[in-house]
């Protein structure tokens, strides 16, 4: 089977009603993303951090798997699928993907603040202010937030090497590390690109844009790669 590597981003889980925050005027859900989603903002305010991403994580909780995240996880009836994500939610997991890797950590998932290594699954549950770790410290989200280190990019790298096909789908290609991937790309091994807007990337001769969004254009990609690499 040939190596298909998937990156994707907020536009795909924004068909299950999971908003993005780089549309529009910039804000997420009301607030400056650095309020919520930086090492300053939870110094600043970390109730307001914890409130944040349990709205979040309640509404993940409640969205479902789109057509888009179904028809990646059918793909692996053909190819050798794995997922590397931007997306901190589960739909592609709950869509049935076996080979998830999450680059922004996972809203399911609080950690340690003296300790990153202890890694606690609360599911959709809240988190407040004196919840703590085995170690007493307080826990918070197991989200990378602006300004933090990657620490599952040299993973992802290692993914893409091997990739005999790469897919992007529903991401701006403007946040790094992750929109770096794209470099670690064999040379000349196909590239598709699914979003309703052309991607913030160099023209590349062995790129094919789909101008649509991804529920939609999934389905058509879907097809090319059945017809083009079976």
């Amino acid at each position: 089977m040939l190596n298909l590597v998937v990156l994707s981003g907020a536009g795909i889980s924004a068909e299950s009603g999971i908003p993005t925050f780089r549309d529009a005027d910039g804000l997420w859900e009301g607030h400056d993303v650095m309020e919520v989603a930086s090492p300053e903002g939870w110094h600043n305010n970390p109730e307001l951090v914890l409130d944040f991403y349990n709205q979040r994580r309640k509404a993940a909780a409640a969205a479902e798997p789109n057509q888009g995240h179904k028809i990646l996880a059918e793909l692996e009836e053909n190819f050798k699928v794995t997922v590397i994500t931007q997306n901190v939610d589960d739909l592609h997991e709950r869509a049935g993907s076996s080979e998830v890797v999450h680059l922004h950590g996972k809203l399911s998932e609080v950690r340690s603040t003296a300790d990153e290594s202890l890694i606690y699954d609360i599911g959709g549950k809240a988190i407040q202010l004196g919840d703590l770790c085995d170690k007493g410290s307080q826990l918070r989200p197991n989200i990378v937030w602006f300004g933090e280190m990657v620490p599952m990019i040299d993973v992802a790298s290692q993914i893409t090497e091997r990739a005999d096909i790469f897919l992007i789908v529903g991401t701006s290609m403007a946040v790094y590390p992750a929109a770096g991937l794209i470099d670690f790309v064999p040379a000349q091994n196909p590239i598709y690109v699914v979003d309703p807007k052309t991607p913030m990337m160099r023209e590349q001769s062995n790129v094919q844009f789909i101008q649509d969004k991804a529920t939609t254009g999934l389905e058509k990609l879907a097809q090319i790669l059945r017809k083009k690499h079976l």
